[in-house]
């Protein structure tokens, strides 16, 4: 197992039993053997709020990193994740995005491969950057629907 794949999984048991952690940038690098900057790449990569994650870091002496889960209130839920879409959005987001509404239950299994495959560069043919302001328009239109 890569060493973020195990990193990723000590927090997430750390939050199962709790909905928000603080975690010590060093001492979890001293627990992995590694340096912080490979704490901070798996903290962003794998804790994101398109993930259902909310992250505050302060650095320094005593830094920490506390990461709270979101807890899904459906529609509150839906509306936070609509607010954070903003005016652009990639694919790889929106997916990320998708199969967190998924494992929260919000979606099913179905609906998540329709809105994949809407919402994918071979659905939209424009270039970049239109295109992911046109996703954005169009996924935050299904997902006030949804609602």
């Amino acid at each position: 197992m890569r060493l973020s794949n195990m990193i990723e999984e000590f927090i997430k048991e750390m939050l199962s039993d709790e909905r928000e952690i603080e975690l010590q940038r060093n001492e979890l690098a001293t627990r992995f053997n590694c340096v912080p900057s490979q704490i901070n790449y798996v903290i962003a990569t794998r804790f994101s709020p398109e993930r259902g994650y909310f992250v505050e870091s302060r650095r320094g002496s005593g830094g920490y990193i506390k990461i709270t889960r979101a807890v899904p209130d459906n529609g509150n839920y839906i509306l936070h994740t609509i607010n954070s879409i903003g005016d652009s959005i990639s694919a790889s987001s929106c997916t990320a995005i998708l199969g967190n509404l998924y494992n929260m239950g919000l979606l099913s299994h179905k609906e998540v491969k329709m809105l994949i495959a809407a919402l994918s560069d071979n659905s939209i043919i424009l270039p970049r950057p239109e295109r992911d302001i046109v996703r954005a328009s169009i996924f935050k239109n299904v997902l006030i629907n949804i609602i």
